[in-house]
């Protein structure tokens, strides 16, 4: 053996097992001279290089100047130094032996030279730790300096004793130096651990607190700890975010990830190419027709993507699905991620496989343990050397498995990064025939939902190899534990693995089938709370209650069956470990009659078979996810391996003389595809204005897209010289300020910016708007009319002062006399833009005459080119051009001029307001469509309804602000704890009697689990008793049977709880939904005004569904871990009565611990949620604004903006992932602590305890860390998700309206007569605002026909409201027939009333339902209506009659249809008193005068009230009411009026109505 040459180096014995068997065993000498010293050198030595090579590198030196604590390490160590160079003179200076033979051990003269060498290398280190960038502290040095001083403790305790026994210091020189350099070393273990946060760093070290942390903080996540308390304190916010480290930074890692993608894409290519050169590939020519089909044919916008061509499109997938599969560069995304990203990839794998190594030596140290409280002969310390290895254990499983996940974490964060910024560069770049691949909502789709998968997949990527792997690994264990055997309970596990699959397959089914009624239920909702106006006047609140009442029942039918699926996974879960140890201990005993269960084996099986139900229940979900992941990965490869825009497509030569030039070019806008614009030829000479007219679809819009270099080049080429500023069809508005949308990333310059808005007529709009100039937009433009964003985008590219501008039709969105003076004031000869190149697309006639040149296209060709005067002589297409649109622009302002708008418009725009808000940008498809339904419509000859314009209704602007009431209020966020209540009221909702049950059911399951582990611990006690005799089988099949009869009875108990929590819950969700919609359809009109619709969706959608789904789940979860941990206390305590004692520190710690990481967690969340929309809304507008972003150059600010947003995000996705760590290490501590305590509990009391019993009591303990985990989580998430309850709470309890029924009711034929008397009527509309209506009286007859004419805001419509009760009175009353309205039912009085409303409102439903909710009505009514409405014909032309199914929100049918429709609502209830709302523009000439007669003679015995807007309509009237401000001012016939010449001359006169026109009438 090796021990002689040792012994003779170090002069004493080496080794001998004497020292270990006694009562105070220790090392020799000769152990502690050499292999304890050579163990940290050792380590130093072989880390020192990679420091060292770092000082070589450094060619300049870094003068970081030195800190306090640099120079005090440096002085330890050269202290140190002195010591060892002392040792050295000691061992030189002593006398030597005076026999020959006996010459001093060489280790006195080599330990000190070693040491000395080992000090100089220490001081080098420390100099390259200086040196290094960023760096504070060395993990390496720290190591070292730990494992010396817990080397060294062996000697410290050696000499101690030694010199104790003797009474005297025999060695004093060297006992001196010992200690000298030991308590050295220690403060230099000290200084080690404190960080060296260099002056320059520390400013980043207070924004970002991980860069100053030390190697301790680091691994145990303390530099957390400061963002935690803050958290507790006070909910976070976005402020208190931490800056990012730069390797976690968007910028930094997307160009690392793009590097990697474009040698990996590259190569994808060229073996696509490859593969392509195989196949014969016909040439994809498209024939013309199909060209001119694919909506870009018809020149609509140049954003149009192909619409008609995808029906076609599908019918050949089909046939192509297979050809398709590989018509992209495929298989590079998985390779790019992985050269990124492969240093965090392969860190994180060996934290795992040591952490994976480690878990298995718990199982054994916990055998050796029992067997130790066994065999009483051992020692003690034995014991206590058990108890401390198994605490060192378990906390370095902690610190690696923490280390392993806090990079995952991050790692899944950057992957998601990496992807996100690579879609958005993408989309910057991407050519049409890409973007024509995905509309606007899937590619938002690829960034959120595909790049979370992989987020998602690569957190728990390396399971793939480490499940296998444990559980090969813990089968050899078991296989030496219970030999063949194990096998019985392997299969069973394997069993199980089939059927949850099953279970999971059908539980899938059952979610698509619920998340249809979810679907549709919401669908049914969204309605309701869009039409809610018209709900109310009509009294069908009840009828659609039923409906969504119904659907819901549905809904919670699927719900049960899906919670009854879940409680037998559950009981199958749950019986598994129970029926896998009885299966295997079953067969272990019965196989042989020599198989013993001892302690050691029972529970050293049990705790691997834990170690084993991890990986066996991950690994079917993770293969899951990895096919759910393939399919994204395939997306993203496609989206990310498409063809660029090709950025020559426009030459920008400066030897030309003309700004534009084109020569003889055909562009078509796809590569193979027919040219749209044929052979055009132009030049533009620089400072000209050109107008590009003619016929729809005639290639306008692509001709302006040609310019912008967005089209395919098929022949000729394109000059421009200049930089350009472009205005699209569509305004495209950013989400930012008004100025923000103007500037564009402009400098700002008060003088010019003001001219511009002055020039764009946008001043009297930023007065009327709250901030001004800076006041937000909201997504899409969302507050400003048509008109306004119009002027808007002009004036970005008016500011933007580019040489040459393109402008695409922007006059056609504003009114004829706005267009005018922008005409004039910016495009115009004498506009802003003078001497700039403008080519202006136009519809405007009146413009042409001023313009320099005029370009008519006609299909595609350039017809002529010319002067207007020219032009219009030579009688070609020009002139046909000039008759179309004249007819058109006569029409339009007839009904301009009529436009007077009523209080109605206004709440149409707050219903706008944020009706989806997750809703994806409508993408230029549908906008295409529509827009093609508007020119249809202008061609019939209807008015188009104009967009109304600055004429916001200024009073009611006006008077709001002075109330000081927003219209909107901001939605609360929760914030800090939830209050007890809503747990009680959430239990309540279940029912007091289930809650009770459940509870007593799961606490019974629990007692099972503790007696059936009893029962083995009391079983394994038998093989004391039979020591040497035969086992009785008897007793066998005894122990057999309780242990599987407690096993079974805990799955059972398991299985009654999960169902009757499954109904409890079901009832819980049916109790709160009905609460939540009977409310809500009982509130008054004034909430659903103030209150976004997308708001109230909100409760119904996302927070029922959390009441439905989450909140049972984690309510059952979070009571099975408490019980699980207050066992598992119970049993130690059983086992160790000691234990109590340390319950109490450790309960007060973990509560602590939870508290403050709950607070900071989910407010963390709510940030990230909170913070994650503008990514998604950004890219957003990003690509619905792309023409114009790349016509100004813009796109790298747009990268920049996306990056800040992601870091945004980022910053609080990070601490969120640390947070985590943070708490899960400590509450690992603890558990380590709970298995330390218990262990060492078990050794102080091993006389009066059995084995079993230790087995129980530590294996246990094993498993409670996860178990505490689990219980934060549980309880954090159950914290988050009653939110719900309270959230739907809140709108349980809002106030109601009058009651629909009350016990005064109204005859049965009330009002007969129909007789209207206001008296000194007042009405406000909120409390705490003006009056709209001051002391309205008067007197309407029977059958009388009134109008009611007045300005916008004069308060018309409040008078409807206030004869249906929408609004309460103020003071004074409305009598009907001589009843006042105020005393009965809301229900009894509406539907005795009739209003045709103002816009027409349908609901998805039939025909039928639409007319008549409640079926009052027979089949021949309806026919009877409908024939007077005349849709009869219409009708019945469709195949199912009246059980047509109406679109949601009537899109299916016309607007007049629709507004016949309601017609023929209030044709169907006859009754006496009529309100007529009139549609401002909505209908077009004929539907109005069929309108108009219908109600002549169908209603000529009703007293009828028309609300007008055109004075034409009430020239017939009896009398007529004129308004103003709320107050009544002139009322009396027409007639009459018009000889007062008063105000209602003044109004007719405008309307162009004269007094020989009335006679006529």
């Amino acid at each position: 053996m090796c021990a002689a040459p040792l012994e003779e180096y170090c002069g004493s014995i080496f080794w001998n097992s004497s020292y270990l068997e006694r009562e105070d065993p220790d090392l020799p000498v000769c152990v502690e001279q050499t292999v304890l010293v050579w163990i940290p050198l050792g380590f130093l030595w072989l880390c020192a290089p990679v420091h060292l090579m770092s000082i070589c590198k450094r060619s300049q030196v870094n003068t970081k100047h030195l800190s306090k604590l640099y120079i005090c390490k440096m002085i330890v160590v050269c202290l140190l130094f002195l010591t060892a160079i002392a040792g050295l003179a000691v061992s030189f200076g002593e006398p030597s032996p005076e026999s020959s033979t006996d010459k001093k051990p060489a280790v006195y003269f080599t330990n000190p030279v070693l040491f000395a060498v080992t000090w100089i290398l220490v001081l080098l280190c420390q100099e390259a730790t200086r040196r290094k960038e960023g760096a504070v502290d060395s993990a390496t040095l720290f190591l070292f300096w730990l494992l010396l001083v817990v080397c060294d403790i062996f000697p410290f305790q050696t000499l101690l004793r030694e010199a104790l026994r003797q009474g005297e210091v025999s060695d004093l020189p060297r006992f001196c130096l010992f200690y000298i350099s030991f308590g050295l070393e220690v403060i230099a273990l000290i200084l080690s651990a404190v960080a060296d946060v260099p002056l320059e760093a520390r400013e980043l070290a207070k924004k970002n607190p991980e860069a100053g942390a030390a190697f301790l903080s680091r691994i145990t996540f303390n530099w957390i700890n400061s963002m935690v308390v803050k958290g507790y304190k006070r909910p976070l916010v976005q402020e208190d975010m931490w800056e990012l480290n730069e390797v976690d930074s968007t910028a930094y890692i997307s160009s690392r990830f793009q590097q990697s993608m474009e040698t990996e894409l590259a190569e994808a290519q060229v073996r696509y190419h490859r593969q392509l050169k195989k196949k014969p590939v016909k040439s994809r020519i498209k024939s013309p027709e199909e060209a001119s089909q694919n909506g870009l044919g018809k020149g609509v916008s140049q954003d149009a993507l192909m619409m008609e061509d995808k029906g076609k499109k599908d019918k050949k997938k089909k046939k192509d699905e297979k050809k398709e599969e590989e018509d992209y560069p495929n298989s590079w995304l998985i390779s790019t991620i992985y050269k990124t990203f492969k240093w965090l990839l392969i860190e994180s794998a060996l934290f795992k496989l040591l952490q994976d190594l480690l878990a298995f030596a718990s199982p054994q140290l916990l055998k050796l343990m029992i067997s130790f409280t066994q065999d009483k002969s051992s020692y003690d310390w034995v014991g206590y050397l058990y108890a401390v290895l198994l605490l060192v254990v378990a906390i370095l499983q902690s610190l690696f498995l923490q280390q392993y996940f806090q990079r995952c974490f991050v790692l899944g964060m950057k992957v998601r990064t990496a992807i996100m910024a690579a879609v958005y560069k993408k989309a910057l770049v991407m050519s049409n025939d890409t973007r024509k691949e995905s509309t606007v909502g899937e590619t938002v789709n690829l960034m959120s939902a595909d790049a979370q998968r992989f987020n998602d997949v690569t957190n728990f990527i390396h399971l793939l190899w480490s499940c296998p792997l444990q559980i090969i690994v813990s089968i050899v264990f078991l296989w030496l534990e219970l030999g063949p055997s194990v096998l019985a309970g392997l299969a069973v596990m394997v069993l199980m693995v089939p059927i949850n699959g099953l279970l999971a397959t059908k539980a899938r089914k059952i979610q698509i089938e619920n998340m249809k009624y979810k679907d549709k239920r919401l669908k049914i909702m969204n309605e309701i709370l869009n039409g809610v106006k018209i709900l109310k006047l009509f009294a069908w609140e009840p009828s659609f209650q039923a409906q969504v009442e119904g659907i819901r029942g549905q809904e919670l039918k699927v719900m049960k069956k899906f919670a009854y699926l879940t409680s037998v996974s559950t009981f199958i879960f749950s019986c598994a470990p129970a029926v896998v140890s009885l299966a295997t201990f079953a067969v272990f005993v019965s196989v042989s009659s020599d198989n013993v269960l001892t302690p050691e084996k029972a529970f050293t099986s049990i705790s691997l078979f834990n170690i084993l139900r991890f990986p066996l229940a991950m690994l079917p979900m993770l293969i899951a996810a990895m096919v759910q992941t393939t399919v994204s990965k395939k997306r993203l490869e496609k989206f990310l391996g498409g063809e660029d825009i090709d950025n020559d497509a426009v030459r920008h030569d400066p030897s030309f003389s003309s700004a534009v030039s084109i020569n003889d070019a055909s562009f078509a806008w796809e590569k193979d595809a027919e040219p749209l614009l044929k052979n055009v030829s132009l030049d533009i000479k620089p400072g000209r204005l050109v107008a590009v007219v003619g016929a729809v679809g005639s290639g306008k819009s692509s001709l302006m897209s040609a310019l912008l270099g967005e089209m395919y080049n098929t022949k000729g080429f394109i000059n421009i010289q200049g930089s350009l500023a472009f205005v699209p069809q569509q305004a495209w508005i950013q989400n930012a300020t008004v100025r923000d949308n103007i500037l564009f990333g402009s400098p700002y310059d008060e003088k010019k910016f003001q001219n511009v808005i002055k020039a764009c007529a946008l001043a009297p709009d930023l007065k009327l708007l709250a901030a001004g100039e800076l006041t937000e937009i909201g997504e899409k433009g969302i507050n400003l009319s048509g008109g306004q964003k119009q002027r808007v985008s002009l004036a970005r590219a008016a500011y933007s002062e580019s040489e040459i501008y393109l402008l695409d039709d922007p006059l056609s969105a504003v009114d004829s006399h706005v267009g005018k003076h922008l005409f004039d004031e910016v495009i115009g000869p004498n506009g802003l833009l003078k001497n700039k190149t403008r080519i202006l697309v136009t519809h405007g006639i009146s413009f042409l005459p001023y313009v320099d040149e005029v370009v008519v296209l006609v299909n595609g060709k350039v017809s002529e080119i010319g002067s207007y005067k020219s032009l219009r002589a030579s009688n070609g297409a020009f002139s046909e051009f000039l008759n179309t649109y004249a007819k058109e622009q006569r029409n339009r302002s007839t009904s301009e001029t009529d436009g007077n708008q009523g209080i109605e418009d206004l709440e149409l725009i707050h219903d706008r307001e944020d009706a989806q808000p997750d809703s994806p940008l409508e993408d230029t498809v549908s906008y295409t469509l529509k827009r093609e339904n508007s020119i249809r419509r202008s061609q019939r000859g209807g008015s188009v309804r104009i967009r109304k314009n600055s004429t916001l209704k200024k009073s009611e602007d006006a008077r709001d602000e002075k109330a000081g009431q927003k219209l909107i209020e901001k939605e609360t966020m929760e914030t800090g704890q939830v209050k007890f209540s809503m747990y009680l009221q959430y239990l309540r909702a279940m029912g007091w009697g289930y809650s009770v049950l459940v509870f007593v059911i799961y606490f019974i399951q629990n007692i099972a689990f503790i007696g059936q582990n009893l029962w083995l611990s009391d079983w394994t006690n038998d093989a004391v008793v039979y020591i040497n005799q035969t086992y009785p089988s008897w007793k066998r099949d005894t122990r057999v049977g309780v242990f599987g009869a407690l096993g079974v009875a805990q799955g059972l108990f398991v299985f009654l709880g999960t169902l009757i929590l499954a109904n409890a819950s079901v009832s819980a969700s049916r109790i709160l939904h009905s609460r939540l919609l009977n409310n809500i359809l009982r509130v008054p009109m004034v909430f659903f005004d103030t209150t976004p619709i997308g708001r109230v969706v909100n409760r119904f959608a996302k927070d029922i569904f959390t009441v439905d789904e989450a909140i049972p789940q984690s309510f059952r979860s979070w009571l099975l871990c408490l019980l699980g941990v207050l066992g598992t206390l119970f049993v130690i305590c059983l086992a160790t009565p000691f234990f109590a004692i340390i319950i109490i520190p450790l309960a007060v710690i973990y509560y602590f611990v939870q508290r403050f990481y709950v607070a900071t967690s989910r407010q963390l969340r709510r940030l990230d949620s909170v913070s994650r929309s503008p990514i998604y809304s950004h890219f957003g507008e990003t690509v619905s604004g792309l023409s114009v972003i790349r016509a100004y150059k813009h796109q790298d600010r747009f990268l920049k903006h996306n990056e800040v947003t992601v870091d945004e995000n980022l910053k609080s996705v990070y601490p969120w992932i640390v947070s985590n760590r943070w708490l899960a290490i400590r509450l690992e501590f603890l558990g380590n602590l709970v298995v330390f305590f218990s262990a060492l509990f078990a050794v102080i009391s091993r006389d009066s305890i059995d084995g079993g019993l230790v087995g129980l009591s530590i294996s246990y303990a094993l498993n409670v860390t996860q178990t505490l985990n689990w219980l934060v989580r549980m309880t954090s998430e159950l914290e988050t998700n009653i939110v719900a309850v309270e959230r739907v709470s809140e709108y349980t309890e809002l106030e109601n309206e009058a009651e629909w029924i009350t016990n005064s009711r109204p005859p049965e034929n009330w009002p007969e007569a129909g007789r209207l008397q206001f008296v000194d009527y007042k009405v406000r509309y909120r409390p705490g605002l003006d009056l709209v209506l001051h002391g309205i009286t008067c007197d309407i007859a029977s059958t009388e026909k009134i109008g009611i004419v007045g300005r916008t805001g004069a308060g018309k419509s409040s008078l409807t409201n206030c004869l249906f009760r929408i609004i309460e009175a103020a003071d004074g009353r409305i009598l009907i027939d001589d009843i006042d309205i105020a005393t009965i039912g809301l229900h009894d009085l509406r539907n005795r009333l009739t209003i045709i409303p103002q816009d027409p409102v349908l609901f998805s439903g039939t025909l039928r339902m639409n007319l008549d909710p409640f079926d009052k009505f027979s089949d021949e009514d309806i026919w009877r209506v409908l024939e007077l409405s005349h849709l009869k014909t219409y009708v019945s032309g469709l195949d199912e009659g009246l059980q047509h199914e109406v679109a949601e929100g009537g899109e299916n049918l016309s607007v007049g249809q629709r507004q016949l429709l309601c017609l023929a609502r209030a044709l169907l209830r006859k009754s006496r008193i009529l309100i007529l709302d009139e549609a401002t523009a909505a209908v077009d000439l004929e539907t109005d005068d069929l309108i108009q007669n219908t109600i002549r003679k169908e209603f000529s015995h009703c007293t009828m009230l028309t609300i007008a807007h055109r004075l034409h309509s009430i020239m017939d009237s009896s009398r007529v009411m004129v308004l103003d401000a709320g107050k009544i001012i002139e009322f009396d016939s027409p007639s009459n009026l018009l000889e007062k010449r008063g105000h209602f001359y003044a109004m007719a006169k405008d309307a162009g109505i004269t007094q020989d026109q009335i006679s006529s009438l």
